[in-house]
């Protein structure tokens, strides 16, 4: 239970972080760092409980294949689409929003992403803790989102409400996917 807690701390200090970004606040960086250093120790503690899932082996051979897709997609989306350093690394924002690539597909591609890769490690792992601990970090990013578009964003992106009018929160549209392969395509060109 340890494990999921640490984890939902992760997404208050996620909060912390855009809220510092926000206020231009120098403790930013350190709250990044924190959030990453938090859900990544709940991620290793929960793989690490006993009691696992006598799931066939399969399971473990589909499920990291969804472990890779599901990072890689979520790295690519926090990390390279967005500008990293003046979103994570220097006070306040870049004031830049990002519209194309997968902020084309949903306005939050990471919580996609990161349910990827969760459903991936609790197939691989079969940990039964990590299917309960999935789940519940899965709405917990939901819910941080949500606070997001609620709290945050349309006072630190200029043109947000007008994104949110043309692209959809959490679950894509055929629309959407063809405007995510098409802004993906014209940038490979």
């Amino acid at each position: 239970m340890g494990q999921i807690l640490l984890g939902a701390a992760a997404f208050v200090l996620a909060f912390a972080f855009d809220w510092a970004s926000w206020r231009r606040s120098a403790l930013k960086p350190a709250l990044g760092l924190a959030t990453v250093a938090c859900f990544g120790t709940a991620l290793l503690w929960t793989l690490a409980t006993p009691g696992r899932f006598a799931w066939p082996w399969w399971t473990a051979v589909a499920g990291w294949p969804l472990v890779a897709v599901g990072a890689a997609l979520l790295a690519y989306s926090l990390f390279f689409e967005i500008p990293f350093a003046s979103t994570y690394a220097q006070p306040g924002t870049s004031g830049q929003l990002v519209t194309t690539g997968t902020y084309a597909l949903v306005r939050h591609p990471g919580v996609l992403w990161l349910g990827l890769f969760l459903a991936g490690l609790t197939l691989a792992s079969r940990v039964r803790l990590m299917l309960v601990a999935g789940g519940v970090w899965l709405v917990l990013d939901a819910f941080y989102v949500w606070l997001q578009e609620v709290f945050l964003f349309r006072k630190m992106f200029p043109g947000y409400a007008a994104y949110q009018r043309t692209t959809p929160m959490l679950l894509p549209t055929r629309q959407s996917l063809a405007n995510c392969l098409r802004s993906l395509r014209f940038r490979a060109s």
